[in-house]
């Protein structure tokens, strides 16, 4: 075997682009804080029942629907530019039309609005309690490499966006 042969030629293919250094998928962090919201109420009962069982169907009906709407606009855009909406996944241009004018996180907030409107349904307050913690924890563990990323890429574009955009609602 020759020289050549049993050495990598560098160069010869290009290095992946990486993608914002996010470890853990973020949608467990509201099924996880849900979860632990439940056992919070079926175990303590904190909040009592302060609305009619009629007013928690009705209010978390809708924030399970606002929720999706919110997941599934952005997945529209995602689809639309060929993008993955994995969060560890390069982006190669910036999304910034359609439900992302409102918001630069509506799965996020999408989440929120599922972990708050499931346990209403369920006869919980805490998870709605909760959602600012699972925001929180979102922030610390993927939206801020998520902006980093997307400041170091995009530059000047992605700081106007971030002036102009509100991170949650």
């Amino acid at each position: 075997m020759s020289e050549s042969e049993g050495q990598a030629v560098q160069g010869s293919a290009p290095e992946k682009e990486r993608g914002p250094s996010v470890k853990i998928p973020p949608p467990l962090v509201p099924l996880v804080v849900l979860g632990v919201g439940l056992a919070i109420d079926f175990a303590f009962d904190p909040w009592g029942s302060p609305l009619s069982a009629s007013s928690r169907y009705a209010i978390g009906a809708a924030l399970i629907i606002a929720g999706q709407g919110a997941l599934f606009a952005a997945m529209g855009r995602f689809r639309a530019t060929g993008q993955d909406p994995r969060p560890w996944e390069p982006s190669p241009e910036l999304i910034i039309e359609g439900i992302y004018r409102y918001t630069r996180n509506p799965m996020y907030v999408g989440f929120g609005a599922l972990q708050a409107g499931v346990g209403l349904v369920f006869g919980c307050l805490s998870p709605a309690m909760l959602v600012p913690v699972s925001w929180w924890i979102i922030f610390h563990i993927a939206i801020r490499h998520e902006e980093a990323y997307l400041l170091q890429k995009f530059g000047e574009g992605y700081a106007r966006y971030l002036e102009t955009v509100r991170r949650w609602v």
